[in-house]
């Protein structure tokens, strides 16, 4: 098995642990197999219709809350290719038993690890190395007037981040707060 699955308190987000195959030339890892039974689990035979990769220089960096809203929601698979990042996960699941808690999960080169992230939850991470790189598999393409946001600071999500906030975008810290929304 090249994968193992562990699902988090948050239902349908799963916590992936890739093999590594490593010898005198380097290392070699498969992030995504669609017919191994881990994937058939977490990923459920969604499409990919999208691949995207982020990289983010400075240390405290936080990219996020995004989400696109129905019916151009898209669950995603996030690896961490280089560097280390925060990665944070809010249920926006109406009906969910976890409806607006978030959880976090640290992503990283060296542990290999990705996250299965399912529709209708936004996402956003923080930088914990520098030149951090973020490698996205999406089930759907992104729409623009579908894109969403909420504000990395919410104080009903209170997420606690793990460093002080050194960079945001214009767009991110114009994100509206869950009760705008």
């Amino acid at each position: 098995m090249s994968f193992e699955l562990s699902e988090t308190p948050l239902p349908g987000l799963w916590s992936v642990d890739c093999r590594v195959h490593r010898d005198h030339r380097g290392v070699f890892l498969n992030v995504f197999r669609a017919q191994e039974r881990a994937f058939q689990v977490a990923w459920g035979g969604r499409p990919v219709a999208q691949v995207n990769v982020s990289r983010t220089g400075q240390v405290g960096s936080i990219r996020g809350l995004h989400f696109q809203a129905a019916p151009h929601h898209d669950a995603k698979l996030v690896f961490c290719l280089k560097g280390r990042v925060w990665d944070v996960v809010v249920d926006l699941r109406h009906g969910s038993p976890t409806y607006g808690s978030w959880q976090a999960l640290e992503l990283s080169a060296d542990s290999a690890n990705a996250l299965v992230i399912p529709e209708n939850c936004a996402h956003g991470f923080q930088v914990l190395e520098p030149d951090s790189e973020l490698l996205y598999l999406h089930s759907g393409p992104w729409v623009a007037e579908a894109e969403r946001g909420i504000c990395w600071n919410d104080p009903r999500l209170a997420i606690q981040w793990p460093l002080p906030v050194t960079e945001l975008s214009d767009r991110d810290r114009a994100l509206p707060f869950w009760a705008e929304i």
